[in-house]
Parts: C-alpha cells; sequence; structure tokens
C-alpha cells in the first residue's frame, strides 16, 4: 500500500473512531444516569396509569415470587427478592426509568442464572427460561416507561442490550429440555419500545403545536398592538405637530409683520415659539416609543428622528424653566423648596417634574389670574409635591377635558407606590399633593380603576385619596 493510501486509511480511520467515541458518549450520557424524570399525568385518565402500574408492580412480585419457589426450586427467601426486585423497578419507573431498567435487567439476570443451576437441564422438567412469565411483564412495563421519557436511540440501545444478554443466556447450552422464551420476549419487547416512542413522538408534537399556537397568538396580538400605536403615531404628527409647526413658524414671523413691535411682545413671541419647539421634541420622543416595538429609556426609533433619539427625560433641575414659562404667560408663580435638595432616582424625578408641569397647566386653564404656588419637600423617604393655586380672578373658560391629566397624575404615582391627593382648596382654589418614595416597592398594585377611593397611610401604604376635577367631577 503507497503511502498516501496509508495516510487515507489514518484519516477515515480516526473519524470513524471520533463518531464512534461521540457516539458512545451520547449513549452514556442517556443511559448511565440516574435523573428524576416522573411520568405526567394522563390527560383524560390523570393518575390511573400510575396505579395499573403499582396494582401490576404487586401482582408481578406475588406471582413471581410463587413461580420461582414453586417452579423454579428456589428458596422462599430468594423468590420473594427477586420478584419483589422487578416489581419495585416496575415503581421505580414511574420516577427514574434509567435505574429502573438497569434494575430490571440486573433482577433478571441473576433469577436466570439462579434457576438455571437449580434445574439441572438433564431432568426431563421443563420450565420457561431465561424470561419467567413475572419477569416478561415486568421487563415490558419498564421498557414502555423508559421509551416514554427517553431519547428513541436510548430506547434503542436498551432494548439491543436486553437482546445481546438474552442471547447470551440461551447460548450457554445447546438443546436443553425447557422452553425458551428469547424469541417471544424480544418480539414483545420491540413491539413495546415502538409504541413508547410513538407515544412520546406524539405528547411532543402536542406540546410543540400548543407552544406554536399560543406564540402564533402572542405575536399576533404584539402585531395589533404596534400597528395601533402607529396609527396614533400616525395620527399625531399629521395633526398636532403640524398645528405646533405652524405655531411656531407664525411666532417667528409676527414681530415682522408690526413695525416698530414693542419689546414686550417680541418677548411673548418668543415665549410661545419656544414653548412650541419644547412641545415638537416631547412630541417626537412620544412618537419614537410609540413607533418603537421596544424603546429605551430615552430612546427613539422613530425613522429620521435624530433629535429626540439622544434627548434626556426632563428632571427637576428643570422646575425653574418650567416655572418661568408660566410666568411669562402672566401668572404670579411663588416656588418654595424645603428640606435638603438631593438627586432622586429617575422615575421619581420625571413624575414630579411631569406632576408639576401637568397641575401648572390645569392651573393656566381652570383658574384664570389665580396665583399658584409649588411646593417640594425633601423628606427622609421621599419626595412631597404640592401644587396649589388661589381663587380665579375671572370665570374660566369651558373645559372640554375628560380629566385624563389628573388620571395620568394618579398612575405615576401608584407606579412608584405614593399616595395622592387632588380636590378643591379654600375659596374656589385647588391643590394637588403628591408623594412620590425614594424606594419604589418591588411589586406594586395597579393603579384603581378611575372614581375609586381608596384609603391608605404614608407610612403603611395607606391613604385617603379622592381626585376630583375642578368642575367637581371624577375623571
Amino acid at each position: 500500500m503507497s503511502r498516501l493510501g496509508r495516510v487515507r486509511d489514518t484519516g477515515v480511520g480516526r473519524v470513524l473512531r471520533a463518531r464512534v467515541t461521540g457516539w458512545l458518549r451520547v449513549l452514556r450520557g442517556d443511559l448511565w444516569t440516574a435523573r428524576v424524570d416522573p411520568l405526567p399525568p394522563s390527560t383524560w385518565l390523570r393518575w390511573l396509569p400510575h396505579g395499573i402500574v403499582c396494582l401490576a408492580a404487586f401482582g408481578v412480585t406475588v406471582g413471581g415470587a410463587g413461580d420461582m419457589t414453586d417452579n423454579g426450586h428456589l428458596a422462599a427467601g430468594s423468590g420473594l427478592l427477586i420478584a419483589g426486585t422487578q416489581g419495585g423497578a416496575m415503581v421505580l419507573g414511574l420516577w427514574r426509568p434509567v435505574p429502573a431498567w438497569w434494575l430490571s435487567l440486573g433482577a433478571f439476570l441473576v433469577g436466570a442464572v439462579a434457576v438455571r443451576g437449580r434445574l439441572g437441564f438433564d431432568d426431563p422438567e421443563t420450565y420457561t427460561w431465561p424470561w419467567t412469565a413475572a419477569g416478561l411483564i415486568a421487563e415490558m412495563f419498564v421498557l414502555l416507561l423508559l421509551a416514554l421519557r427517553v431519547p428513541t436511540r436510548a430506547a434503542t440501545a436498551a432494548l439491543a442490550l436486553t437482546a445481546l444478554l438474552t442471547y447470551v443466556l440461551e447460548s450457554l447450552r445447546g438443546a436443553a429440555p425447557y422452553d425458551t422464551t428469547g424469541v417471544l420476549a424480544l418480539s414483545l419487547f420491540t413491539v413495546v419500545v415502538i409504541v413508547g416512542t410513538a407515544l412520546r413522538g406524539r405528547r411532543e408534537a402536542r406540546a410543540q403545536l400548543v407552544e406554536q399556537t399560543t406564540l402564533t397568538a402572542e405575536e399576533r396580538t404584539r402585531r395589533t398592538l404596534l400597528e395601533e400605536r402607529s396609527r396614533i403615531a400616525r395620527e399625531l404628527h399629521d395633526v398636532v405637530a403640524h398645528h405646533m409647526s405652524v405655531i411656531s413658524i407664525q411666532a417667528q414671523v409676527a414681530p415682522h409683520l408690526v413695525q416698530d413691535p414693542p419689546d414686550e411682545l417680541k418677548e411673548n413671541l418668543a415665549g410661545i415659539r419656544q414653548n412650541a419647539l419644547e412641545a415638537l421634541t416631547e412630541l417626537r420622543r412620544v412618537l419614537g416609543v410609540l413607533r418603537s416595538e421596544h424603546p429605551g429609556p430615552g430612546e427613539s426609533a422613530a425613522p429620521g428622528d435624530t433629535a429626540g433619539a439622544h434627548t434626556p427625560q426632563p428632571t427637576l433641575d428643570r422646575l425653574d424653566a418650567l416655572v418661568e414659562n408660566t410666568r411669562a404667560a402672566g401668572r404670579e408663580v411663588l416656588t418654595e423648596i424645603n428640606g435638603e435638595r438631593r438627586p432622586l432616582p429617575p422615575g421619581v424625578e420625571l413624575s414630579a417634574y411631569r406632576i408639576v408641569q401637568e397641575a401648572l397647566s390645569n392651573a393656566l386653564r381652570h383658574a384664570p389670574g389665580a396665583r399658584i404656588t409649588v411646593r417640594l419637600t425633601y423628606e427622609a423617604d421621599g419626595l412631597e409635591v404640592e401644587v396649589v393655586n388661589g381663587r380665579p380672578v375671572a370665570p374660566p373658560p369651558p373645559s372640554t377635558g375628560a380629566g385624563h391629566g389628573l388620571l395620568g397624575m394618579r398612575e405615576r404615582v401608584a407606579m412608584l407606590g405614593g399616595t395622592m391627593t387632588a380636590h378643591p382648596w379654600h375659596w374656589d382654589g385647588f391643590k394637588v399633593t403628591a408623594f412620590l418614595p425614594d424606594t419604589p416597592p418591588a411589586d406594586t398594585p395597579p393603579a384603581d380603576a378611575p372614581g375609586t377611593d381608596r384609603s391608605a397611610d404614608r407610612g403603611t401604604g395607606r391613604v385617603t385619596d379622592r381626585i376630583t376635577d375642578r368642575e367637581g367631577r371624577t375623571p
């Protein structure tokens, strides 16, 4: 043989050895384990299969012990021990199928060798050997329980090893006066393994179908939600964003349409334009969240939206600018900060800013000319936000709102595990008070339905919370 041929033979041999080694390693992992693999209850019969196995194990123990003692000429204790091991293997197979198979196979070997030694095959007496009737039933149950839980390769390997041991035992002697049960046993074992493997495949296919159906339903729900969010984002972009852009442009152009406009007019128009631009920035962020499937904090996934992608969420550091915008609208706003100011969690900072922002907007709409007081109190366990407006100097214009602003504030507070009250104040005023803990609970209960009253106390999570709008309605 040439050197090239030897090299090729060596390479092929290495590949074959590697494959055989890998196959044996996989079989060792399948059949040399004591892992717990309980038999699941039947869909319709529940625990009836477990009861049948236990009842059959009792019959195998009693019948096998009597057969080995009477016909196999074994001592009563030995026959009971072997038959009890075979019955115990059946029960063990309900929880640990692989150790149960090894136990049943070991009991078969011990019983076959013991019976053969006692029979003395020179006698004309015949006996079913090497598999007794009780041992045959026990091994069928064990192989069925094994095939229902292990891969097909492991069940096939167990069947092959059982057949090999049966062949070796039957080949120890030539013709002998006993009734061989090897062919019958292997035929029944093969049928049992095939049935168990088919049932296992059917169960796995059904489980995969249920999982796929669940995933399909979740995907359909997710797609519906994304489509609805996209529709809302499209409506906001086409309507609100357009009008805000027009307001910004008109506020920029308006001073040029008047000859020698006063400085106060320029300042007010500049404030209007600045507010419109900030509203557009906030709107872009909202649109990015609506159009994104998994938006991150402060991120925007809207195509071409680079302005809102890296814009941080507002915090209490921007409170002064928020108050100045309200003052620019001609309102008197007082700001009080009590306690030592300190950084708070981002969620608390954002919620406090939004609560103040919404409360100021409500005061501008519903209390014309009223003085507004914004009070922040830093406490040891959180932040208390209080926004109070006095009596309006003129009747408020008709409101078309549905009270969603107060509802949004309430949801923010409930999400953080805090408390909130919103109710009329002295002389036709209005007061909003919210406490936001700086350590929100891990499991925060969902916000109550609108219009409910809940009693709770700040220290124990209980407070009297009754929210009404400025016309006395519950939002």
